[in-house]
């Protein structure tokens, strides 16, 4: 199962001052989409709301931000 580490995704928020709000805005994505993801409650990601969130907060590799667990 893939897990999102919402602790790097929130620390690179903290150092922007920006809300998960603000980064939906920001990468163009659903708001819903941006909770559903930090709260881990999605059974699968779309890579293209990643990619967004990815090139928003200019993380390149992505297993800063998910891991697999078993």
């Amino acid at each position: 199962m893939l897990y999102v580490k919402t602790d790097r995704i929130d620390e690179v928020l903290k150092e922007r001052g920006w809300s998960r709000s603000k980064l939906a805005q920001e990468a163009n994505v659903r708001p819903a989409s941006v909770s559903e993801l930090c709260s881990n409650s999605r059974s699968t990601i779309n890579r293209l709301t990643l990619f967004k969130i990815m090139k928003t907060l200019n993380i390149t590799n992505v297993s800063d931000i998910l891991e697999i667990r078993e």
